[in-house]
């Protein structure tokens, strides 16, 4: 069975290029538009994979991942911030709310399926 990755941005075109990507490497893909809506789609099933923008309305990444952390079922659940953002202060941010790595957007579709495959194991 393949993996399940949510790919949680509020650009339409950067969640189908992460989806179509990632499904070219043989994932499954939630796609959600914001922390909320990521938040509603964590269950009921396993999702092994969170990429997230930073900047979003209702919930951004930092609020997300300090959401899901909070949660004992995806304390450990791997996070990759996908973002415009590379300034050291937002990346220690991320950081310390719990993000496993961090993306610059633009982004290669083989860098994301590398660093996929390499936090996924």
């Amino acid at each position: 069975m393949s993996k399940v990755i949510m790919t949680v941005d509020d650009s339409a075109s950067v969640r189908q290029m992460v989806s179509f990507t990632l499904q070219g490497a043989g994932y499954q893909v939630i796609a959600a538009v914001d922390g909320r809506d990521a938040l509603g789609k964590m269950n009921p099933g396993p999702v092994h994979l969170v990429i997230t923008d930073l900047n979003m309305p209702n919930l951004d990444g930092v609020g997300l991942i300090r959401q899901l952390r909070a949660d004992a079922k995806h304390k450990f659940l791997p996070i990759i911030m996908l973002t415009t953002e590379s300034q050291v202060e937002r990346k220690q941010e991320g950081k310390a709310a719990g993000a496993t790595g961090w993306i610059v957007k633009p982004f290669k579709p083989e860098q994301l399926v590398a660093v996929v495959k390499k936090v996924l194991g």
